[in-house]
């Protein structure tokens, strides 16, 4: 019986599908209590022969690809809703890999709290290349959004929502919610995102408590190209601009301004403290929030 559906969307990048399923097929549940659905998001690369080469090799697991023609990561994440088959489901981006124990952590987790219907697991940050000597944890949250708060099941921080790449559901319960707003999210190599913000901040609205895992842990795995100067840019103005969308959503624009002025503050202090390569990135990240925040869409 199937108890949890594990949904990985994924576009053009075959080699790290198949890297991130090479940690998936190490999970420690039996394959019958287990799925895992690739949502092949548009490819146009060898995303279904790869895929297929790997099932092959791992005949008893239940590894099934389902294509999506529209792109964007929010039509991906939403067709794994519909395509999901288990009780519960979690989800992973495809430049990831999980710990052997990911999908047994979250079925224990919703069967222990039976009133549990979201919850987000621990992401740790991982450098191929090394971790730049520029990155403070302020500058490190757009680009990995590392997250531990401790050893032990607990409630998410005040302010701090799951990442996009650790997530999982009651699904049936969640299915209420209507999944991800398609106007949000990245589409292709585009780097707008905030759906999963935007669906979380529906769920706390809706009375739902979203809880921490520690146990499903989650590398996010950040290669050099995503640590040079013109990526940091566009990324952080990006986080602008997806602000910017979900207040007009919302309808608190003007809220958002006054926090953005705040965080200016905020960051001009914490410069004070850092060193000049570290505190010259942080005013550069908060620039280009501006930037995005105030730009004409």
């Amino acid at each position: 019986m199937i108890r949890i559906s594990l949904i990985i969307p994924t576009h053009n990048r075959a080699q790290d599908l198949i890297r991130a399923l090479e940690s998936v097929a190490a999970q420690t549940l039996t394959a019958d209590e287990w799925e895992c659905v690739v949502i092949d998001n548009a490819s146009t690369d060898d995303t279904p022969q790869r895929f297929d080469e790997f099932c092959a090799t791992h005949p008893t697991l239940h590894l099934r690809r389902v294509y999506e023609p529209q792109a964007g990561v929010s039509y991906a994440r939403n067709r794994g809703f519909e395509e999901a088959t288990g009780e519960y489901l979690a989800s992973i981006d495809d430049d990831e890999r999980v710990n052997p124990d990911f999908l047994k952590a979250y079925i224990d987790f919703f069967d222990s709290h039976s009133d549990a219907i979201v919850a987000g697991g621990r992401i740790i940050a991982e450098y191929p290349t090394g971790r730049p000597d520029w990155m403070s944890k302020f500058t490190e949250m757009p680009i990995a959004n590392p997250m531990h708060f401790g050893d032990t099941v607990c409630h998410f921080p005040k302010g701090r929502v799951p990442g996009g790449g650790n997530m999982a559901f009651r699904l049936r319960e969640a299915r209420r919610y209507k999944g991800f707003d398609v106007t949000l999210g990245r589409v292709g190599r585009e780097l707008i995102g905030g759906e999963e913000n935007d669906l979380f901040e529906r769920m706390l609205k809706g009375g739902e408590t979203i809880w921490y895992v520690p146990d499903a842990v989650m590398w996010h795995i950040i290669p050099q190209r995503k640590l040079s100067p013109e990526y940091f840019r566009k990324l952080c103005r990006n986080v602008g601009i997806s602000q910017q969308l979900r207040a007009r959503i919302h309808h608190r624009r003007a809220m958002t301004l006054f926090r953005e002025v705040l965080k200016w503050g905020a960051t001009l202090l914490l410069c004070c403290t850092m060193s000049p390569r570290k505190s010259s990135k942080l005013l550069l990240m908060r620039y280009e929030i501006s930037r995005g925040l105030l730009k004409k869409i």
